[in-house]
């Protein structure tokens, strides 16, 4: 059994997203390896309340070490407010204080944030490093993000400049991939904007979860389409609303009353979704439910029929949840959610022109909506999918794989 040091900047065990991956992260490690977990002083108080309250045999192989800048390089920092700029000043400065600790590791694993454009430096430590789940958010086609105004395009434009200057230009990324013993890719973009020829990488989403358990198939009387996320340009929520209305129209009255879309999450564009919905004369088959716990919203996977997420980002832990309540994803075929679903478990619609996009997720809803065998074979694809690629036990067993080949 190795020890693996690994810096986790966001962990908390009772959040989901990056947090919640940390906290999983660590315990998968944990599950083969001894793990000294760095992160953050501010997660100290839902971690030690977490495993105060939920006994886990793995604890005995997990250490967490808390560190933070000085006050003064830090007091600006607000919430996720400044977080980008304050997570590289970290970056540099768990180095420094790693080596002035009196503890004892085999092998350095950078685990979060999930940037492939921003540098690490735990090569510094002299031990094989290994850096990710690595990736990005793809650059998203214009078309669909003019419909939010020119200042989003704008602003996803500048903001790919910022990654291809980091990509091609800075010093101390190129020297992270250089150093880096193996990079976890969270697709095969990563490979490409890195030029990973020669290196030592694999390819796997970043996300997964755990198992919640699955009911037996019974196709319920209503058939209900859900998404979740933030409401900003890059899910994709306006795909999903305009391609809901496209496919409710084609359905008789009767079948339309037993039909619904459950949006849940909140964000900016929430008005802007609202007005979108009302002008299309849907808001009577249209829930929005705002954030809720995440116990909530695995039982309202249970009792839903699909999963519809058009989004434009490079990952998505909702799409494992989905899969793992068997329920069929309809997205759009890209380097993100569209690079794992296929076709045992999903229905994808390439990138086009917008209103070519909407009517192919309309017609796939469709057809899980009317194809009883479709819809059957492809919820039982799901199951078998999130079981075989995002069940949290088998990150572990990538993790203890390459931790094995490296000393």
């Amino acid at each position: 059994m190795k020890t693996i040091l690994a810096t986790a900047y966001a962990i908390n065990p009772y959040k989901g997203s990056e947090d919640g991956m940390g906290w999983n992260f660590v315990l998968q490690i944990a599950r083969f390896n001894m793990v000294i977990a760095v992160t953050r002083e501010n997660n100290r108080p839902a971690i030690e309340k977490y495993m105060s309250e939920n006994e886990d045999p793995l604890y005995q192989n997990i250490s967490f070490v808390y560190f933070d800048l000085p006050y003064w390089m830090r007091f600006w920092k607000k919430g996720g407010r400044g977080a980008m700029l304050y997570y590289l000043m970290w970056q540099k400065g768990v180095v420094s204080y790693i080596k002035k600790q009196d503890i004892h590791y085999d092998i350095v694993h950078n685990l979060n944030f999930h940037n492939d454009w921003t540098p690490s430096y735990l090569w510094q430590l002299e031990k094989p490093f290994v850096w990710g789940p690595v990736g990005h958010h793809p650059l998203i086609p214009k078309q669909y993000l003019m419909p939010f105004g020119k200042s989003h395009y704008l602003k996803d434009r500048a903001t790919w400049a910022v990654k291809k200057f980091f990509w091609h230009v800075n010093p101390a990324l190129k020297q992270t991939v250089r150093k880096a013993d193996h990079i976890w890719c969270m697709n095969h973009s990563v490979k490409d904007v890195l030029d990973l020829r020669g290196k030592d990488y694999s390819v796997m989403p970043s996300v997964a979860t755990q198992d919640f358990g699955l009911d037996p198939f019974v196709r319920d009387e209503m058939f209900t389409v859900i998404s979740a996320g933030r409401f900003v340009p890059l899910k994709g929520f306006d795909l999903t609303i305009r391609a809901f209305a496209a496919f409710l129209k084609g359905l008789s009255a009767e079948k339309r009353l037993k039909t619904e879309l459950v949006l849940v999450g909140s964000g900016p564009e929430e008005e802007r979704l609202k007005t979108i919905i009302s002008e299309l004369g849907i808001k009577d088959r249209v829930r929005i439910i705002h954030w809720i716990q995440r116990n909530e919203l695995m039982e309202l996977f249970r009792k839903s029929s699909a999963f519809l997420f058009p989004s434009h980002e490079g990952a998505g832990m909702v799409v494992a949840e989905a899969l793992s309540f068997g329920l069929p994803v309809v997205c759009l075929d890209n380097c993100g959610p569209g690079e794992f679903i296929n076709k045992d478990c999903g229905l994808k619609v390439p990138e086009g022109r917008y209103d070519d996009t909407v009517k192919g997720l309309a017609g796939h809803l469709s057809t899980l909506h009317s194809d009883t065998k479709t819809y059957e074979d492809l919820s039982i694809g799901a199951r078998q999918k999130f079981l075989s690629a995002f069940h949290w036990d088998r990150r572990g067993e990538t993790l203890r794989d390459v931790y094995s080949r490296l000393v």
